[in-house]
């Protein structure tokens, strides 16, 4: 291809370049390959091939999410992924990964490879099938429209161009994934270049939203007013839209404390002292939810109501304010086109001069409640240096709080971690929630969508999209979810991506299925009432390190039974010279199968009398 000729395959891989995506991730076939010669002949985009086309929408996930929390937006930058497969099988595969960025607003371009416009007539004409085609036309994109912003079939190259610009600025607009179906003669078919760079077009300010805006901070303060103590809880949006410094403009000048959803975790560091733990409902650890109740109101800001940060409880009520998903609710009132951002402002200057610095856990505290009697006492108790004999998910988790704290920075607790967190769902989250993660954007979940072995996937995109400064993947996935996905290790050995993989094996057990179904089971150790379709075959998963390890591209696997075992473990980790770090580790955790985190005791409290 000469350096004037323009492509179909040429432009979109120059647009993915323009919107400073470096890797695209998949799993190839041959309607793919002429994209992929073309992009590597002409950009600086790379093709990371994944064994599963879902473990490479996962790394495209956590790429697009960690790349969008270290990108500036006010200079235009963005954080995008892109994942590319072939058509019918691959995109079948590849639909769970999308269906979850779509639920948790990341932005993904998602790239099909059809069956070409020669074949497609031959098909209707005489009923012809080509490999991986379905007899419905439209069936793939059917399908993705139900999880996109903009899906386009591509089948006319004067209007490809169009088509591709018009749904990657849906993309960025809206902060959810779209879906391109190229077919595969249009690779090579010329079109017109690239006119101009691609940005998001976010909704004009009215004369009507500023009322609405005026209204909404009125009724939120005379809420406060009437209610009193307010307690913050930052939600997801403040990640999503880059509002951290709203956020901490608004806690500084208020002294308001602050909790933070599971998917907002980190949105600023846990070490800023108004920060009070992990609120997420019934599941938070008995404290937190404690002392959040306990406060006058509760101020939502960007917090997605779920099932999994609210544990089934009311999220509104006369004493919340709730600003997400464009409006705010106060009490029972709702006002709608609001945005975040200016409705955190506004709330700000409208309480200027006002401050509410009550510390919650006292208060709860002198209010006669079995917590701590202070904030910053429940949060050093939740990292230990004394461990009982048996090895279980909440020592597991507050001897890791100890060592992201304390000993992963070499001892000094203002130095940068050398990690970002990558938790799993299930047990390996609930746990995970609670570690204090002491630099913005260090935690990395799946909270929403829940697809079990998203974190292994996840970690090849957070390891290559944090390469300035490098940030290695510490990854925490249970049994069950790491045998989904467990084949996408060999993307990290084949890379050299150094994550450490934490497979927690409750001695092969689907653990939360069983609290969700019968908890009952764990009431009363020892138990026989586990339900069969809740156990696992068992693997020896620190083997698989000689799986998919070579004397070239080298993986390290280990197995701890006990707090000495991990802690001479993680004394190797914290140790940059150490050979065990030149290479991905894979560590099995052996847990008891009655085992359980005690965020989730209030489960066994309600159904097992």
């Amino acid at each position: 291809m000469s350096g004037d000729e323009w492509t179909v395959a040429r432009y979109l891989a120059t647009r993915l370049e323009q919107l400073g995506i470096r890797y695209l991730f998949g799993v190839p076939g041959d309607f793919l390959g002429p994209f992929l010669t073309i992009m590597q002949e002409t950009t600086g985009v790379r093709w990371i091939g994944t064994p599963t086309e879902m473990g490479g929408g996962y790394a495209a996930d956590a790429y697009a999410r960690v790349r969008a929390a270290d990108t500036d937006p006010e200079k235009g930058e963005v954080g995008v992924g892109a994942v590319a497969v072939t058509y019918g099988v691959g995109a079948f595969s590849l639909l769970n990964a999308i269906g979850g960025a779509y639920v948790e607003d990341v932005p993904l371009i998602a790239i099909n490879a059809a069956p070409s416009y020669e074949q497609w007539l031959n098909q209707q004409a005489v009923g012809l099938l080509t490999s991986h085609m379905s007899p419905r036309r439209e069936s793939n994109l059917a399908v993705y429209r139900q999880v996109t912003v903009d899906a386009q079939l591509l089948s006319n190259p004067g209007l490809a161009p169009s088509q591709i610009d018009s749904a990657i600025t849906a993309c960025l607009t809206e902060r959810k994934p779209v879906y391109l179906e190229v077919m595969e003669d249009l690779w090579h078919a010329p079109c017109a270049p690239p006119q101009g760079e691609l940005r998001a077009h976010g909704r004009t300010f009215t004369k009507r939203n500023e009322e609405m805006l005026a209204k909404a901070v009125k009724a939120a303060v005379a809420l406060i007013d009437a209610f009193g103590t307010p307690i913050v809880w930052a939600g997801e949006e403040l990640v999503r839209h880059r509002l951290e410094d709203e956020l901490l403009d608004f806690v500084q000048s208020t002294e308001m404390q602050f909790c933070t959803t599971v998917g907002a975790k980190s949105v600023v560091s846990e070490r800023h002292p108004r920060f009070a733990g992990v609120y997420n409902g019934r599941a938070s650890l008995p404290e937190i939810r404690e002392t959040f109740q306990n406060a006058g109101c509760r101020i939502g800001l960007g917090t997605w109501s779920t099932s999994k940060n609210l544990g089934g409880e009311q999220s509104i009520g006369d004493d919340w304010i709730v600003a997400a998903r464009d409006g705010v609710s106060v009490g029972s009132k709702y006002f709608p086109e609001v945005q975040l951002g200016r409705f955190i402002r506004a709330l700000r200057d409208a309480l200027s001069g006002r401050t509410f610095p009550a510390d919650h856990f006292a208060l709860a505290h002198a209010a006669g409640l079995d917590v701590p009697a202070s904030t910053a006492a429940f949060l050093d108790s939740l990292s230990a240096t004394e461990y009982p004999a048996e090895l279980t998910y909440d020592s597991f988790f507050a001897h890791m709080n100890h060592f992201l704290e304390h000993r992963a920075t070499g001892g000094d607790p203002q130095a940068p971690s050398p990690f970002t967190v990558v938790s799993d769902a299930a047990f390996a989250l609930l746990g995970s929630m609670n570690l204090r993660i002491t630099e913005r954007a260090g935690f990395l979940a799946q909270n929403s969508w829940l697809s079990i072995g998203y974190s292994v996937g996840a970690a090849t995109g957070v390891a290559l999209g944090r390469q300035q400064p490098m940030k290695r993947p510490l990854v925490f996935v249970g049994d069950g979810s790491f045998q989904e996905i467990c084949q996408e290790l060999s993307t990290q050995v084949r890379h050299h991506l150094r994550p450490v993989v934490f497979v927690l094996d409750n001695e092969g057990f689907y653990g939360i299925e069983q609290m969700l179904v019968s908890p009952c089971y764990y009431k009363d150790r020892p138990s026989n009432g586990a339900d069969f379709y809740n156990v696992l075959h068992p693997w020896r998963y620190e083997k698989l390190a000689e799986v998919f390890g070579t004397d070239k591209d080298r993986m390290h696997g280990r197995e701890v039974s006990t707090h000495a075992e991990l802690d001479a473990l993680l004394a190797e980790i914290a140790d940059p010279g150490d050979d065990l770090n030149h290479a991905p580790i894979l560590a099995r955790v052996r847990l008891s199968r009655h085992d359980y985190p005690r965020a989730l005791q209030y489960k066994i409290d309600e159904r097992c009398p």
